[in-house]
């Protein structure tokens, strides 16, 4: 129940109401009766009962019940808001874009109660020993109390059933079948208050026992938020030309360097509807640009499209995307992505907990790759991969581990890398809270978008196991100690109860320190 209570008093979680608008009427109506595209008004101090999109209306929110981080977030109009949440100081009226049952609190609760049904090796052993261990000792017992009377010379009866007495005491399991759920339990909880969210304890445990982690790089490693950081023009092209052409012919596209390079033009971009866009994943786009077939894309797309290249252009630190012209090469675009300021601290608290490979997985170029894994000291990176062959590489990386014994985990934004989330030992989305690929396909969401906190996950978990390990080290010695003074008589009574009770007891005040532990 303490465990259960610090999930609840961290998610804080259920809202009791929404203030519907209707015109400039406020309703107070449960949050499972407001209708996607409805208005609701939040105002100062409440808790956000639904996820939408903020409409009017800018605050700090109180963000800590979903991700576990104290700073305040500011939400302007057009930034997303999710249900959890606790407005500041200012009335925002919000558009609601998921039903209740899909907002991020219905969908946090219903993880923390399928956490529970899901056991890890040692719950599943102890639940399947205790099933046969039960019967045996009982039938153990009777046998003690009645065969010495019938077999042994002047055996005493009421000797031996008092003997027999005494072991059906002792070798009651109750301490193995509370603690080691409890203490599982409890290291959930305790996860929860750091805003990593485990499905069950059989991944918990996993995580106890990580050997390799496998991390996406965009959006994971860095921040996702791509800028022009050069532009280079070839055959007579300008540089203008190059970006110009450029940025009308991703007029349309929604990738992360799209919009980088539209910034970069800075002048209005009208699209062309008759522009013949075609989008080409995991390659680039190709479009009619005043008249001009423009491409723009990655290395694989000039060779898909046959446009002569030499190879001394590709020696430029971070990601290029080249742009042909009516079937000649114009320039490329260097574009540069931050590596997040806790990504180091992620990799080396790892390091420190043991875990001994760490490998990255991207679909941008080599050279922006290699760059990222040098700046973190990775063992390995694999580059220019298409989402099927992130799939394909955690496989083969797989094949080499369980062998040994050893776990892998992913780590991924949970949208487009959730079949990858899906493949791995452990799947874990990061900052995914909003996003229903990362809560459907991954073993663990860390809520707050940072990676360091997949070492305080396995922190947490390592933890778990040593006082899951000390509880049954603990019951059984002491209870084969007192079974073997029972059968000879010099265990009596209340020695029997102590070694049952207070055993139990024992093992349950050690498993609650699993909710009490500060990780790193």
């Amino acid at each position: 129940n303490r465990s259960r209570r610090s999930i609840a008093a961290l998610l804080a979680i259920r809202p009791d109401y929404a203030n519907i608008k209707h015109g400039e009427q406020l309703q107070q109506v449960p949050p499972e009766a407001v209708a996607v595209g409805e208005e609701i008004v939040i105002k100062p101090g409440e808790r956000v009962p639904l996820d939408g999109v903020v409409l009017t209306g800018t605050s700090f929110v109180d963000t800590s019940a979903l991700t576990g981080e104290p700073v305040p977030r500011r939400l302007e109009p057009e930034d997303t808001i999710l249900a959890g949440m606790v407005n500041g100081e200012t009335l925002l009226t919000v558009k609601v874009t998921k039903p209740y049952s899909q907002s991020a609190v219905a969908r946090i609760l219903q993880l923390v109660e399928e956490a529970e049904t899901r056991k890890a090796p040692a719950e599943q052993f102890i639940t399947t020993f205790a099933r046969y261990y039960t019967p045996a000792v009982v039938a153990a017992a009777a046998a003690v109390a009645v065969l010495p009377p019938l077999v042994v010379p002047g055996a005493n009866f009421s000797t031996w059933f008092y003997r027999a007495l005494v072991l059906l005491v002792i070798s009651c399991p109750c301490a193995l079948v509370i603690s080691i759920p409890l203490g599982y339990f409890g290291g959930i909880g305790n996860a929860s208050r750091h805003g990593i969210l485990v499905k069950g304890s059989n991944f918990l445990n996993a995580l106890s026992n990580l050997h390799t982690v496998v991390f996406d790089k965009t959006g994971t490693l860095t921040e996702g938020i791509f800028a022009v950081s050069e532009v280079r023009a070839e055959h007579g092209f300008t540089k203008e030309d190059v970006l110009r052409y450029a940025a009308h012919a991703e007029a349309y596209s929604t990738h992360p360097i799209a919009e980088s390079i539209r910034q970069a033009y800075k002048d209005a971009i009208e699209p062309d509807l008759d522009a013949n866009y075609q989008d080409i994943p995991g390659h680039g786009v190709i479009a009619a640009v005043d008249g001009r077939q423009v491409l723009v894309g990655n290395d694989r797309l000039l060779h898909q499209q046959n446009i002569p290249h030499g190879t001394d252009i590709c020696q430029a630190q971070g990601t290029q995307v080249y742009v042909a012209i009516d079937g000649q090469l114009a320039g490329e675009i260097i574009v540069s992505d931050r590596l997040k300021a806790n990504a180091p601290k992620a990799t080396q608290n790892l390091r420190q907990l043991g875990v001994k490979k760490l490998f990255m997985l991207t679909g941008d170029e080599e050279s922006a790759a290699k760059q990222v894994a040098g700046q973190l000291k990775l063992d390995g990176y694999f580059a220019g991969l298409l989402p099927e062959g992130k799939v394909k590489q955690v496989e083969a990386l797989l094949d080499q581990s369980r062998p040994q014994g050893h776990t892998l985990a992913f780590v991924g934004d949970g949208v487009n890398d959730a079949p990858v989330i899906a493949r791995a030992d452990v799947g874990v989305a990061m900052g995914g809270l909003g996003s229903d690929a990362a809560i459907e396909a991954a073993d663990v969401v860390l809520m707050e978008d940072n990676p360091a906190k997949l070492a305080t996950a396995v922190d947490i978990a390592r933890y778990t196991r040593r006082v899951v390990q000390q509880n049954i080290a603990l019951a059984l010695a002491i209870k084969f100690f007192f079974l073997a003074l029972g059968v000879f008589g010099i265990a009596t009574i209340w020695e029997a109860v102590f070694a049952d009770v207070g055993v139990a007891l024992l093992a349950v005040l050690n498993a609650t320190r699993t909710l009490r532990y500060k990780a790193s």
